[in-house]
């Protein structure tokens, strides 16, 4: 497969997503629509509404992605939760559709710790089945839980099988977390051909750095190449991470260089050209570099396909 050029892009404030691109030069952003710790419904913050940033987005070529909220978890047997997870959903995906964006992230949910695992490939059959999938619906791998749907590669590869039936399983992708394979006990040295191997796709890549062990099971990310420092999970093929606080030119010239060099190691087994991404986690003490914005940052990994596009944020 021919690599296609670079993308950069970012995760961002979702407020004027269009700007916040054209700030960074970025032809992608991604963002939440209303708060993503709340089952109170998608919000369209933006000036104008839906079709305004639709719009927009359009004529700036910027390319938008939605995160669903983090609560939503249509693989428990608690219907208190399933049945407002799946409603969540659907509105989720309706918002996104309406706004133009290329893709829904969603987390893969887990189970009680006393209820069978089993179980929860077969609730994600019935709501993808229930669920009107108007865009790409990527199911993002998680960090912790024994009873996790996307933490260990078996439960994975449960989830698929269970959808793989569905008249919509073409609309189901998968994005990568670095920071929850790591923390969630897979190698990132055989990830990306492991999962390859399950879901035949990856759509979108959250490429992350982890506070804590190998196989931890503890959810905590941390910048991918925080000045200074040398991260727990960067990608494995990658030379010395790229110090991004320092403010020289020749520097930061090498700095994008190696961190380019790191996002293509992370999807070589697909021969896809990486993109990068930055996203501000604190305006305190962050050097600007040149059109990327703050110094938190991570890759997007894009194929160039209609649907198929690998993407990176740093959360």
């Amino acid at each position: 497969m021919t690599p296609t050029p670079m993308a950069i892009g970012a995760h961002v404030e979702q407020d004027d997503p269009v700007a916040e691109a054209a700030a960074r030069q970025a032809p992608l952003v991604q963002f939440f629509l209303g708060d993503p710790q709340g089952y109170q419904g998608p919000e369209i913050r933006y000036a104008g509404g839906a079709a305004a940033l639709r719009a927009d987005a359009e004529a700036a070529g910027v390319d938008l992605y939605v995160h669903a909220p983090y609560l939503v978890n249509v693989a428990t047997t608690n219907n208190r939760i399933r049945i407002p997870s799946r409603k969540l959903l659907q509105q989720h995906v309706d918002a996104a559709a309406e706004i133009g964006a290329k893709g829904l992230i969603v987390h893969g949910g887990h189970l009680n710790k006393a209820e069978d695992p089993a179980v929860g490939p077969d609730n994600w059959r019935k709501a993808i089945e229930a669920t009107d999938l108007k865009l790409p619906l990527l199911i993002e791998n998680t960090a912790g839980g024994d009873n996790a749907m996307t933490r260990y590669l078996e439960r994975i590869a449960g989830v698929w099988a269970a959808i793989e039936s569905c008249a919509q399983a073409d609309l189901v992708g998968f994005c990568l977390d670095t920071c929850h394979a790591h923390a969630g006990g897979n190698a990132l040295a055989t990830v990306v051909a492991d999962v390859l191997a399950i879901t035949g796709r990856i759509d979108l890549v959250h490429c992350n750095d982890s506070r804590d062990d190998f196989d931890s099971g503890a959810d905590r990310h941390a910048s991918s190449a925080p000045a200074g420092s040398t991260p727990t999970c960067w990608p494995p093929s990658s030379a010395t991470p790229a110090r991004l606080s320092c403010a020289r030119p020749r520097r930061r010239r090498r700095a994008r260089r190696r961190l380019r060099l790191a996002a293509r190691a992370a999807v070589a087994a697909e021969g896809s050209a990486p993109a990068l991404v930055l996203r501000p986690r604190s305006r305190r003490g962050a050097h600007r570099l040149p059109e990327w914005g703050h110094a938190d940052l991570s890759f997007i990994m894009r194929s160039g396909s209609s649907v198929t596009s690998h993407g990176v944020h740093a959360v």
